[in-house]
Order: structure tokens, then sequence, then C-alpha cells
């Protein structure tokens, strides 16, 4: 699992926030395959927090996929907080 703070310093509505956050959630679904939401910050014109999980039969495999698309959201805005979690399951 991964969960980060996108930073939206130019925003002025919450319209076009939803539509920068809509359009990182489905870059991120579709070239990383990882399930993605906004799970915080709902009301801030500024922030956003995206949560975004990965089922994987191999743990540095789903390590290196949620990495990657940390790397491509920062490329696409400022990104704060990262936390990266990952669990193995026999």
């Amino acid at each position: 699992m991964i969960q980060f703070i996108l930073e939206l310093p130019e925003t002025t509505s919450l319209k076009e926030k939803r539509r920068i956050v809509v359009s990182v959630k489905e870059q991120l679904r579709t070239k990383f395959r990882i399930s993605c939401a906004e799970v915080d910050l709902l009301d801030s014109l500024q922030w956003a927090q995206l949560g975004g999980a990965l089922v994987s039969n191999s743990r540095e495999h789903g390590e290196q996929v949620l990495n990657k698309a940390l790397a491509f959201a920062e490329r696409l805005c400022r990104v704060r907080d990262v936390q990266i979690h990952s669990e193995v399951f026999e």
C-alpha cells in the first residue's frame, strides 16, 4: 500500500482540484494497474491525499511498482508525506 499527499498550490476551486486528482488517479490506475482513491483532505483546495494498493505474488515486485507509481506522481505534482507499507500473507 502507498499513501501520499499531493500539493496543488495553483488550484482555485474544488472543481479544478477534482479534475487534477481524477486525472492523477486514472493515470496511476492505467499505467501501474494499482487501485487508487482520494482518502483525505477532500475539502482542501491546495492538498489531496491519495492512497493506492497493489496485490502481487512478489514483495519486491510490488514495492518496485509502487515506487515507480510514486515517481510518476512526483513528475505530475508536488508530493509530500509519503508512506509505503507492505505485508506478506502466507
